[in-house]
């Protein structure tokens, strides 16, 4: 399936005042431009404007191919979290624009991602040339454009490093990259000179992805009622382990919550379905057939767990506290961290944790899985699968261990939080239903979901002593530890020794994969987070 990258933006000298907006529309393979739109829409506010831009991009990457998948990058944060379904919609002119790029492409073909300005330069000028032929009197013209020439070149997709997925050339590699891209690019995406938006100097610097910012908005952006000019973005925006915005962890909200995946049935948890395993019981192994089933695991772990253990979860592998680390003790445990591919749940953004309707892979998951197993294949370092036991990462786990001739192991600490009452609902949806709840579990890790659901806390040490036991097995090996946003962001926030409320200012996209490797002497180091290069 063809896939574009739609970049869209709209601005208003006056807010209301003269506006316009542009669009572009590239390969998202390549980054060859493929369609440019812009237009002067007359008098008309920022956010308007940008919702034109939007309706307008889509259209152009339709009549391309209707087909397509689209990712849509838009430096407006208000556009991107209401197209997105975590915030409301209340200003009348934007309703019906918002409607109507909601039906361009099938919502599951459709994904939006907040990108600072300095990186929307191209729709960000085309807008710009449409307000100034608005303002000659004159129509703009794609003949006389010049946003394409004057926007600088994306810089070359570093070549993928060989060796074990997230090591260090790796991380290097992509570190060098991002620096140069951030150091290179704010010049040329300053907007206009003439151009003024209503939220013009509010957006903080490093700012998380916008889906990530719950914990950082005001009480009225936390509840979906959202102004009707786009809020700046704060340092402090939040998602926590899987995004709140992101309900699988919402499976959601990521980090604290939800994985992207964010949902099972609104209705009671399965009585069947597997909880915790008591530290001593053993670890049920799958041989990796279709259609094999998760082992009765022991029961749940009994309450939340105190902030101090999850603390202690923390310290169990963590670096020194000053100077550097004492001299390698031999080949670390690499676990290369796989999130599952997408489920029908995951593009509604729907809370789907281990206490819901369990749902298989969707196509596209398969897909996915399919991509990442040929990507590791290529690689040939993992020696080792071991899965969580819902479906959806015993599918995805099957599908790679096929391709690499292993077979695949299931651990029941690696499942998702159990969401409660939330499994299946939408973030908006928990607000509306128990605000009191939520904001007390966005509030701390020792909160719990509605209707008995797992604390962050609980997590933390139930994910820690999982990978204790991995460890202990896996010790000098690379394993692929197929699971969810929480569980894999709780790794990586251990690994770090950093706070709970880190869990929200992570993003994990659906097969991505991230790596972590632990030494004999106790130290620990990330070496790669959220890579999806292999789904290009």
């Amino acid at each position: 399936m063809r896939e574009f990258v739609v970049e869209a933006d709209g601005g208003s000298r006056g807010n209301p005042g003269p506006a316009g907006y542009g669009a572009v529309v590239s390969d998202a393979a390549t980054g060859e431009t493929l369609a440019e739109a812009a237009e002067y829409i007359g008098v008309a506010t920022n956010n308007v404007a940008e919702y034109r831009g939007l309706l307008a991009g889509l259209r152009a990457a339709r009549e391309l191919d209707p087909d397509a998948r689209v990712r849509v990058r838009m430096d407006s944060k208000l556009v991107v979290e209401q197209m997105s379904g975590r915030w409301k919609i209340k200003h009348p002119a934007m309703k019906p624009l918002a409607a109507q790029a909601a039906t361009v492409f099938p919502p599951d073909r459709v994904t939006y991602e907040w990108i600072p300005r300095a990186r929307n330069t191209h729709a960000d000028r085309l807008a710009n040339e449409a307000m100034d032929a608005g303002r000659r009197g004159e129509s703009w013209s794609p003949a006389e454009s010049r946003a394409d020439l004057d926007t600088p070149p994306a810089a070359p997709l570093a070549p993928a490093p060989e060796g074990t997925p997230g090591d260090a050339t790796a991380g290097a590699a992509r570190v060098r990259e991002a620096l140069a891209s951030a150091g290179g690019a704010a010049a040329p995406g300053e907007p206009g000179p003439e151009r003024r938006r209503a939220a013009e100097g509010t957006a903080a610097a490093g700012a998380a992805d916008p889906a990530e910012t719950v914990r950082g908005r005001s009480t009225e952006d936390a509840s979906g009622e959202e102004p009707d000019t786009e809020p700046g973005l704060r340092a402090d925006d939040t998602e926590a382990g899987p995004r709140a915005d992101d309900p699988e962890a919402a499976d959601v909200p990521g980090g604290r919550g939800a994985e992207g995946d964010s949902g099972g049935a609104g209705g009671p948890a399965p009585t069947g379905r597997v909880r915790g395993r008591r530290a001593g019981e053993p670890r049920a192994t799958a041989v990796g057939a279709a259609g094999e089933g998760p082992a009765d695991g022991g029961p749940s772990p009994a309450g939340p767990a105190p902030a101090d253990a999850d603390r202690r979860a923390a310290q169990a592998v963590a670096t020194p506290a000053s100077g550097w680390a004492p001299a390698d003790m031999g080949a670390p445990a690499t676990f290369v961290l796989l999130r599952h591919g997408e489920t029908p749940l995951t593009p509604q953004k729907r809370f789907s944790g281990s206490g819901g309707s369990d749902p298989s892979l969707s196509d596209i998951g398969r897909e996915q899985a399919g991509k990442v197993a040929a990507a590791l294949a290529r690689r040939g370092t993992v020696q080792a699968v071991v899965a969580s036991p819902l479906a959806r990462t015993r599918e995805t786990a099957r599908i790679v261990a096929a391709r690499l001739g292993l077979d695949v192991a299931v651990e029941d600490g690696l499942r998702e939080t159990d969401f409660g009452a939330w499994e299946g609902l939408t973030f908006g949806e928990v607000r509306e239903r128990y605000p009191e709840d939520l904001d007390a579990w966005l509030a701390s890790p020792d909160a719990e979901p509605t209707g008995g659901g797992e604390s962050f806390a609980a997590t933390a040490v139930r994910v820690a002593e999982a990978r204790d036991r991995l460890l202990a097995e896996y010790r000098g090996r690379t394993v692929l530890l197929v699971t969810h946003v929480t569980p894999i962001k709780m790794m990586v926030r251990l690994a770090l020794g950093a706070p709970p409320e880190a869990l929200f200012r992570m993003e994990l996209s659906a097969a991505s994969l991230s790596a972590v490797a632990y030494y004999a002497d106790g130290n620990a180091s990330v070496r790669l987070f959220n890579d999806t290069s292999h789904l290009r």
